[in-house]
């Protein structure tokens, strides 16, 4: 393979931070990503879809965030009336997929089928302050399987198995699914004393712990939230867990407890974690760890959650996150609990990409360039690339008709691996692969490449070629 230089690939420059625009080599390399990762989700029996982009600010400030990252709109023609318009009736650009999905789901309640299982690839807004992996418009993938009225648990496994496998799918390093579990670390709380009206608070301490490290989320808990200091080493002990092992977890956990009663929450917390520790095992060995440091600040999980790390790239953060939600999405009269996780595929791309950790053989998708013997001959070119893209064969025509050894050198330098030679007066057709220099007759009409891969752009993994 002919690899492109990461250079080749990387964002184009911008004034407008926060709005990537990518070279048409990273490009090939976004939308790469997309084809492997719906193909995956569709064979688990996930179903598409794309909800508007716009909600009400309302509806997008509802579930615990800032109203000051949402994009709000506005028409610049707008008439008076409308710039005094209620602020309850603004319209804003979704900052997630979660919040619209979960109004598309009460909102098609009566002719979807439950438990649905919806895969959504879309861009989001979202007004942070830009940085590396940070941007302001970005694709988001997310899964999601949603229930009416129950979900069973088995869904808490198999949502970030699916998701590790679409990654596993990628020529990216490789990526380890964190999971932790509201249940445990709220039922954990409780245990050591600490109120109920201070958990919530608690959790979004806790989950800033590699970000500010355990000793200022330590004072955090105590200076803010009001629990002692105990209380607060007992939380520092419990996010110390991690591992595979499902039994050495739950003796690690009420072994953090220093003889305090776990309490009912906590044991059924510690059971569905242990079970999905020892299914994911099972099924994807190696896949999953337990890291009971993650908390997940948005208050509207209620079990299982998820961060996901890539191998050599763990300054990123999480590149996958997730949970399970039971109460997110309400019509009055009937609950539909999901589980989902999302990747932030920019974010993912962003790094990938700068890091040069892949490589893709050709910048365009032509596999086929046909070269124009001169003016009055083009037609004659045109009907072999038309003959070639009949047979799904990306084929070009060259710009020009000059030299064929220039017509050769502009394939070249767009890493095309054929060039195609028109016969004349009377002699037939030819095809040069201008990596070997190999050249023989063909015909539009059956030629194609001895290796299919040449078809189509390759991507690779270029820590793998290294090795």
């Amino acid at each position: 393979m002919a690899p492109m230089a990461a250079a080749q690939a990387r964002q184009a420059q911008s004034s407008l931070s926060g709005f990537p625009e990518w070279l048409p080599a990273a490009r090939m390399i976004e939308q790469s990503f997309i084809d492997t990762l719906r193909h995956t989700f569709e064979l688990h029996g996930f179903s598409g879809i794309e909800t508007r982009a716009v909600e009400p600010l309302s509806q997008l400030t509802k579930k615990g965030e800032t109203s000051k990252e949402v994009y709000l709109l506005s028409r610049l023609q707008a008439d008076p009336d409308e710039k005094a318009e209620d602020p309850s009736k603004q319209l804003g650009l979704h900052f997630d997929l979660t919040v619209p999905f979960t109004r598309y789901v009460v909102d098609n309640a009566g002719v979807l089928h439950f438990p649905f299982k919806r895969y959504q690839i879309q861009k989001v807004w979202r007004g942070e302050r830009p940085q590396e992996g940070r941007f302001r418009e970005f694709y988001q993938v997310d899964i999601d399987v949603v229930g009416d009225g129950a979900l069973p648990l088995h869904y808490d496994v198999e949502t970030p198995l699916i998701m590790h496998e679409a990654l596993s799918a990628l020529p990216i390093p490789a990526i380890t699914i964190h999971v932790s579990n509201r249940k445990v670390a709220q039922g954990f709380y409780q245990s050591v004393g600490i109120a109920d009206d201070q958990l919530i608070e608690v959790l979004r301490v806790v989950d800033k712990i590699d970000k500010i490290g355990p000793e200022a989320v330590a004072a955090e808990l105590v200076e803010t939230v009001g629990a002692t200091q105990a209380q607060a080493e007992a939380a520092l002990r419990l996010a110390g867990i991690s591992g595979a092992d499902p039994e050495s977890v739950r003796a690690a956990v009420l072994a953090a407890l220093d003889g305090a009663e776990p309490t009912e929450l906590l044991t059924t917390g510690l059971d569905e974690l242990t079970d999905l520790l020892t299914t994911a095992e099972r099924r994807r060995p190696g896949a999953v760890i337990a890291d009971l440091k993650i908390a997940r600040g948005l208050d509207y999980y209620t079990g299982t959650v998820y961060e996901s790390f890539m191998a050599g790239a763990e300054d990123l953060g999480s590149v996958c996150s997730g949970g399970r939600y039971d109460n997110l999405a309400s019509n009055g009269k009937r609950t539909f609990p999901g589980v989902g996780i999302s990747i932030g595929l920019s974010r993912l791309l962003s790094r990938v990409i700068s890091d040069g950790l892949i490589e893709v053989s050709r910048g365009v998708p032509t596999a086929v360039l046909v070269a124009v013997t001169d003016e009055e001959h083009r037609a004659a070119s045109d009907a072999v690339a038309d003959a070639l893209r009949a047979r799904d064969i990306p084929a070009d025509v060259a710009p020009t008709a000059a030299k064929f050894g220039k017509q050769i050198k502009f394939a070249d330098k767009r890493g095309i691996p054929f060039v195609w030679f028109p016969g004349t007066d009377g002699e037939p057709d030819s095809v040069k692969d201008i990596r070997s220099g190999d050249q023989v007759e063909a015909v539009a009409a059956t030629w194609t490449p001895a290796d299919a891969s040449d078809l189509a752009p390759l991507l690779a993994s270029a820590t793998a070629e290294q090795d």
